[in-house]
This record gives C-alpha cells, sequence and structure tokens, in this order.
C-alpha cells in the first residue's frame, strides 16, 4: 500500500527533485478531474486574516474571470489556496500572458497590503488532466513554513505527550543497523490522514522503507522506517525536530474549526465574492474552503469562526442563503468534536415568507479591508 501511495505521491519528481515544471499541482489522481482542455489557477500563501478571501474573490470579479472551483487551508495564522478560473466573457482559460501578469499584480498588492508580505501569488496555466490541489496545498504550505509555530500538547516541539491526550504526537528515534529513521505518528483518526501524513515525507525528500498503520477506536498510529533519498546518514538532531514539526503541521492543516455551511447553488460569476463578503461583513473568519462545480452548480464548504472568539450566529445561513438562492446546510466543527448526525443540522431552503435575519455588521472589518486596498493603489471592490 505505501509503495502505491509512493509511487502516486512521486510523479512530482524528476531525477530525484521535486519537479518545478509540474509545482503548480498537476498531479495524477487528483480529487478534481479536468479533461481535455488547460485550466487557469490562481495560488496564493501567506499571512492570514480575515476578509482576505473575499478581497482576492472580488478583484477576480473586477477583472472578469469566474471562479470554478477553490480550496483554502489555514494553518497557525497562515492561509494557503488555490482557486481554478475562467474567462468570464468566453468560456476557457486565459491564454493573454498580459492579462494574467496584471492580474497576478493586482492580487499580490492585496496581499502585501496587510504586512508587507513577500511576493506569494502566482498565476498559472495547468495542462489538461487531473489536478490535485490539497496535493498542492500541502507544498505551499511547507514552503511558507507554517510548522515552525507547532507544538506538541505540552507546549515544546519533543514529540512526548501526556497519557490519555488526544492530540498529534510525534516520536522520532533510530535504526543504527539499517541508517532508518523510525518515526511513530499517533492522533485523532480521519478521512486522508494517511496521505496527509505521506505528502510531507515525500516534500521532505524521505524514502518510506517499511510501514505499519492501525487504528483503534477515534486513534490512530503510524509507523514509518524511513531514509532521506540518496543517503545513509542519519539526519541531525536538527533535521529530526523539523521532521517532527512538519509531520504535527500535516496531520493538523485539515482539520475544520468553526461553524461549517455547506451551499449548492446555480453557479454564476461573483458568487464566491458575495458569500465570502457576507461572512466578512459579518465579522467572520473563513478558516477552511472547499467549493467546485458540479453540473452547472455550485457545491462546496465553508469553516467559519467569529473574529472576536464567540460562537457564530447562526442567523448567517440566512444571510448567505440569500446571496446563493440555494440551499444552506450548516454544523459545527471541531477536530475534538464528535461528527454531528445530519439530524442536528439545520437545513434552510429559498422560501418566499423567511423572515429577514439581522445582520451583524462588522465596520471596523469593513473600514480596515478598504484601507488595505486603497494603500495597493486600487478602487474599491464592487460588492
Amino acid at each position: 500500500m505505501v509503495d502505491g501511495l509512493w509511487t502516486e505521491l512521486c510523479v512530482t519528481r524528476s531525477n530525484g527533485k521535486i519537479s518545478r515544471d509540474r509545482e503548480g499541482g498537476n498531479e495524477k489522481g487528483g480529487e478534481e478531474e479536468v479533461v481535455g482542455r488547460e485550466i487557469t489557477a490562481m495560488e496564493m500563501s501567506g499571512v492570514d486574516r480575515a476578509g482576505l478571501l473575499s478581497e482576492l474573490a472580488g478583484v477576480l470579479v473586477e477583472q472578469d474571470f469566474v471562479v470554478t472551483a477553490a480550496t483554502a487551508w489555514t494553518h497557525n495564522d497562515r492561509v494557503a489556496c488555490i482557486i481554478l478560473v475562467e474567462d468570464a466573457i468566453k468560456a476557457g482559460p486565459i491564454s493573454d500572458p498580459k492579462r494574467l501578469g496584471l492580474m497576478e499584480e493586482q492580487l499580490e498588492n492585496v496581499v502585501a497590503a496587510h504586512r508587507g508580505e513577500r511576493k506569494r501569488v502566482r498565476m498559472t496555466r495547468l495542462g489538461a488532466g487531473n489536478t490535485h490541489r490539497e496535493r498542492r496545498l500541502h507544498q505551499l504550505m511547507y514552503a511558507d513554513r507554517d510548522y515552525e509555530s507547532c507544538r506538541a500538547c505540552e507546549g515544546d516541539s519533543s514529540g512526548e505527550h501526556k497519557k490519555g491526550c488526544d492530540g498529534t504526537h510525534v516520536s522520532v528515534g533510530k535504526c543504527e543497523d539499517k541508517g532508518y529513521l523510525v518515526v511513530n505518528v499517533r492522533s485523532r483518526d480521519r478521512p486522508k490522514l494517511l496521505f496527509d501524513t505521506v505528502c510531507v515525507l515525500t516534500d521532505m525528500q524521505y524514502v518510506v522503507f517499511h510501514a505499519a498503520i492501525s487504528s483503534k477506536r477515534s486513534i490512530a498510529h503510524q509507523e514509518y522506517y524511513i531514509r532521506q533519498m540518496g543517503s545513509s546518514v542519519i539526519p541531525s538532531e536538527s533535521e529530526k525536530q523539523k521532521l517532527t514539526l512538519c509531520l504535527i503541521a500535516a496531520v493538523e492543516r485539515r482539520l475544520s474549526h468553526g461553524l461549517r455551511v455547506d451551499i449548492v447553488s446555480e453557479n454564476r460569476v461573483g458568487l464566491l465574492s458575495n458569500v465570502t463578503r457576507v461572512l466578512r461583513e459579518n465579522g467572520l473568519s473563513i478558516s477552511r474552503v472547499e467549493i467546485g462545480t458540479k453540473g452547472g452548480k455550485a457545491v462546496g464548504s465553508f469553516f467559519v469562526t467569529d473574529c472576536s472568539g464567540e460562537e457564530v450566529n447562526p442567523n448567517i445561513v440566512e444571510l448567505v442563503r440569500q446571496e446563493t438562492g440555494g440551499s444552506v446546510v450548516t454544523d459545527h466543527k471541531s477536530p475534538h468534536r464528535p461528527h454531528k448526525s445530519s439530524s442536528s443540522s439545520s437545513v434552510i431552503h429559498q422560501t418566499n415568507d423567511t423572515e429577514e435575519a439581522k445582520q451583524k455588521f462588522s465596520l471596523g472589518s469593513l473600514l480596515w479591508s478598504r484601507l488595505e486596498r486603497l494603500s495597493g493603489g486600487f478602487g474599491p471592490i464592487r460588492s
């Protein structure tokens, strides 16, 4: 099984190194298939802040780009996102390099306006085939060093843990005879956990020789015997500490916090911009996004938290429904909270007699976002 995963992940490598020509995320085995045509993608990573995705989506709308899919993760105050776009005027990828260059510059100004962030936006054209956005998100966050703020449960980076703790724990030992590192990962079990772990080992140029995977109740145990590619030398203590932090980060990136808002709506130009604007204006921060299109409909999920740390007002569901014109499903999610059954979720469909929810307008959030846009030399975003 590990050999199969390794074959799939190593498609990004060429001559023993990660291929820079394939870094755009065009790897085999992706979760979304784009057949027979090129696609245009925007990649971004940097410091997370409330309203950032809304501002990026607003710029795309202003420049006649339509969003066909978007995936974003946040972790340790960092964010990485990939947005697939098409030409809103004539359907298809954007082929004009000048137009792509101008869009990249404008998006870069939005990202850099906050804290002088270095260049973190890239517009790229992906070839026809499969696009694995989650695989690419791991690469973006690893390159952005989101792992540097990771800590074990006691607040250190040793990987040790207390009895009964259900957090993420990593230990790295040695097998002197074979020149292996022995890596043990203990965490809560969840979908795609093995994929996330092997991704970071691949990005760090480690080869897996043996592995043992088990799961008991809600806890998963992973053990790997690894060696750095092309070397039989045991890594130094600093390299082992970095590996520990990177594995913790890989497990934690996909954890979802806050209120989950699922939407199903007719896809249209500006839909992502409108939904994220409503969330921003009500003082909400987006912790994770996964949205795409199926049969002309936009289908996806937003995980939102209140910027002030309070519980998310459930009335936000009605405001989102008004923007999408479709159905909205909500469910509270937490990395340490069991998933609620569908019977505990609230489903709201479009009706004529639904009472309009009262908005919690965040003037400070909106004013700050406008000042940042002005500092980048832009006019205001059209809502």
